[in-house]
């Protein structure tokens, strides 16, 4: 394979910079000519039983075509995509039925001939509610005290605890414990949710912006209990998914068969509010750290105890910590002993979902905070009790006691480039002047090593790729992979160009309609290019290989001897290029037959992708704010493809785990209302916050499959959450402070400084049971009356 990274074209460019972009809501389609549209109305109350819901009114308002409620619907909700949980917890209907079990959740669908007509009317609808208790609190919902789902009995969606030897610090000079919290936060993409349906000569046909347009495919399949051919699923352009985007919602879901009902084409769009309140969730762990070591530095045991949110019903959110925090335990190192145990519990919120890095960076946050914790506790800079533990390259492949087999990784250099790339040495010295002096801005200094899992668990799921050179001597690709945002088109046509020597301009990549590709995956957990561009790279290897065999023919040659010059995209006989023959002549040569490889490929095993991250913050100590001002980091995804679309990704992902650490999150109110429903009140991160991303690469090609690549859409996100929190942290520890949860506003900060100055570290977190406004460094009832005032704390 040549160096493909040298290229940095983007072929997508020039339409997303002229024209723009065709999403779901911008479709000019004659198959939606005439479509009505469609108006959720949604519960106000997190929890209560349905008395009545009055849709009088709203059905003779103007331009109301059809209302409809739960009563009305003959299908059951979406399938289940994890069905061994209690089938009530997993079996989330079309349109509450019965009981409302979170603030957002549908309970009647306005059709209208215009979405505003659709606002007007949903207004109209009366829907009686008769409160029940909510419950938000982890640990209250974990106490089983105020059932969501009284017939199973039991708020727990999966109960798997620690073993807890005694033993298990035997050896230890120290052992540090603390609680600390992973925020909700959300997706927030550009594009809200989006989809219209129609039937046309007995088939579903659904456009919807998804990460995964198979996948929906399969749903409404099962669904409606039609054949594969029955159904028809288009992702358009897709405006941004960061992992709510994989699974399809009971809003899109419901749409065919709305279609079908009013026998017309429909549409539907939300709103930010609406997308903000109901589509799926990320993160939302309360997390219980133990870590015991060595007074030189070196960690003999670690035991992480996850209680996380799994909202209202049973989405991919609820096994994540099973399937990824778990399994991602160790982090970078080479610790002997690591004990695990989660619970996780239905609340009256939101599902949880995979959120960029879907249970990697919580146990990446986890696992450094306690390594933080472990250096401040023995003394130690914290940046050699990470070099101390980290695993040996000399020791790859690496099994850590949770099972996970790290294909390799340079975990020691990553980090020392990181330190000598940033000025690490300067960084601390300016820190101690600063200390020294008292200045009111202090500086701080997070660093944090990070490896995560790509294209997992194993076993690696394969994906599709055809490869076909046409009769014009131009090429196509169909890959199951759906981009948003990622840069596909231009990744595979180089991946097809390289091997083909046909231009890139001259290959046309098609994805995200089910009727033109015949299976895929999707794109989610970065698996695009190592599994996605491999199916593409082998497909167009195997083409080459047949056209060779065809020029030989032509030639009059053996095959073996045969060449293809990709430069001038023709085949001769090695040693005589004058007479050569072109695609043109292969693809006549082909038949009727053609020239093309369809295939699936799944690599030999999942990839680790690794790095290190140093951010830098200057805290405000007289008013808490804290202020990022630096953030370096070395990302290392294997060999690169396309340098640009991999420092793309890159800076997506800083700006999401920076935006974690210091300013989103999603809020509820004690009883269950959300206080976080649009841009004014979730403090989504913007340019103003974030200041020039320093980018170092490294390559360590991966044995795992063709391309060597790893997984690059969630490693800065993995990498820069516990860097920027660390650094956070960092800036106050002279003044007593041990933790800060995150998000670590202004307020978290400054009360963190003074309760720290009343004598509390903080270090054990007193976080009296809650799972939001959780703040550390401050005494129980302080939280308790932050955590009960919707206004404070945001």
């Amino acid at each position: 394979m040549s160096l493909l990274g040298s290229r940095v074209l983007r072929t997508e460019d020039p339409k997303f910079l002229t024209t723009g972009g065709v999403y779901a809501a911008d479709l000019r389609d004659e198959r939606l000519d005439g479509a009505a549209y469609v108006t959720y109305v949604r519960s106000t109350m997190a929890h209560g039983r349905i008395v009545s819901i009055d849709t009088t009114d709203a059905a003779a308002a103007p331009g109301v075509i059809a209302v409809f409620t739960a009563d009305d619907l003959d299908v059951d909700g979406l399938p289940p995509k994890i069905p061994f949980f209690p089938a009530p917890m997993m079996n989330r209907p079309f349109l509450a039925k019965d009981t409302v079990r979170f603030a957002g959740e549908p309970v009647a669908v306005i059709v209208t001939e215009s979405p505003q007509q659709g606002e007007d009317a949903a207004e109209l609808v009366f829907v009686d509610i008769d409160p029940l208790p909510a419950v938000i609190d982890l640990e209250q919902a974990a106490s089983d005290e105020v059932l969501i789902f009284p017939e199973v009995g039991t708020n727990t969606m999966i109960a798997a605890p620690a073993t807890r030897p005694d033993d298990f610090f035997d050896g230890c000079d120290v052992v540090v414990t603390a609680r600390i919290r992973n925020n909700r936060v959300a997706g927030a993409p550009l594009e809200v949710r989006s989809a219209a349906a129609a039937w046309i000569d007995g088939r579903a046909t659904l456009w919807t912006s998804t990460q995964a347009p198979h996948n929906v495919k399969k749903s409404l399949v099962d669904t409606y209990g039609l054949d594969e051919g029955q159904v028809h699923v288009i992702a358009p352009d897709v405006g941004g998914g960061f992992g709510p985007k994989i699974d399809p919602y009971p809003e899109e879901g419901l749409l065919p068969w709305i279609a079908r009902r009013i026998d017309r084409p429909v549409r539907w769009t939300e709103t930010r509010s609406e997308n903000m309140v109901a589509m799926g969730h990320g993160r939302a762990h309360l997390q219980d750290i133990e870590i015991g070591g060595t007074r030189d530095g070196k960690v003999l045991a670690y035991r992480l105890d996850v209680l996380a949110d799994g909202g209202s019903f049973a989405a991919i959110g609820a096994i994540l910590p099973v399937a990824m925090t778990k399994m991602m335990a160790a982090g970078t190192y080479a610790i002997p002993k690591i004990d695990f145990g989660v619970q996780v519990v239905a609340t009256n919120t939101v599902s949880t979902v995979a959120y960029r890095g879907a249970g990697r960076p919580e146990a990446t946050a986890a696992i450094e905070r306690a390594m933080d914790l472990f250096a401040a506790e023995i003394g130690m800079d914290p940046a050699e009790v990470r070099r101390v533990n980290l695993v040996p390259a000399a020791d790859f492949p690496h099994t850590t006691p949770m099972g996970a087999t790290y294909d390799n990784g340079e975990y020691e250099q990553a980090l020392q480039t990181a330190l000598d790339a940033v000025g690490y040495d300067e960084l601390r010295a300016e820190q101690a002047r600063r200390r020294e002096a008292g200045a009111a801005k202090q500086l701080g200094i997070g660093v944090s090593t990070y490896v995560e899992i790509t294209a997992g668990p194993n076993p690696v799921t394969a994906e599709h790729a055809t490869v076909e050179v046409l009769p014009d001597g131009s090429a196509r690709v169909l890959t199951g992979t759906s981009p948003h945002g990622q840069g596909h088109a231009t990744s595979w046509a180089m991946l097809a160009s390289d091997s083909l020597g046909i231009p890139m301009d001259r290959i046309t990549v098609v994805h995200g309609d089910t009727d033109l590709v015949p299976s895929g995956v999707g794109t989610f957990g970065s698996r695009s290019l190592q599994v996605g561009g491999s199916a593409v790279f082998t497909a167009a290897g195997q083409v080459v290989d047949k056209a060779r065999e065809l020029a030989a023919g032509l030639l009059e040659a053996a095959a073996d001897d045969v060449v293809l010059d990709t430069d001038a995209g023709a085949f001769h006989v090695a040693g005589t290029p004058s007479v050569n023959v072109g695609w043109t002549d292969v693809v006549a040569a082909a038949g009727d037959d053609g020239l093309k490889v369809a295939l699936e490929f799944a690599g030999s095993t999942a990839t680790f992708p690794f790095g290190a991250h140093v951010a830098v913050v200057e805290v405000d100590t007289e008013i808490g704010e804290a202020r990022l001002v630096r953030i370096l980091t070395v990302d290392d995804a294997g060999r690169i493809v396309n340098p640009m679309l991999v420092e793309g990704q890159r800076h997506g992902g800083i700006a999401q785990g920076a935006a974690q650490a210091l300013l989103e999150e999603i809020r509820y109110d004690v009883d269950g209302n959300p206080v976080t429903s649009n841009f004014a009140d979730y403090a989504i991160i913007s340019a103003a916050e974030l200041p020039s991303f320093e980018l170092v690469t490294m390559e360590t090609p991966t044995p795992a499959n063709p391309l060597g690549a790893k997984g690059i859409g969630e490693s800065g996100t993995i990498g820069s959450t516990p860097a920027v929190q660390s650094a956070v942290v960092d800036a106050v520890a002279h003044l007593g402070v041990r933790h800060v949860d995150m998000p670590t506003t202004p307020e978290k900060v400054w009360r963190a400084i003074a309760a720290a100055a009343g004598g509390d570290d903080g270090t054990s977190s007193a976080v009296a049971g809650s799972g939001f406004g959780a703040t550390a460094g401050i005494d129980a009832d302080t939280a308790a009356a932050i955590e009960s005032n919707p206004d404070v704390g945001a």
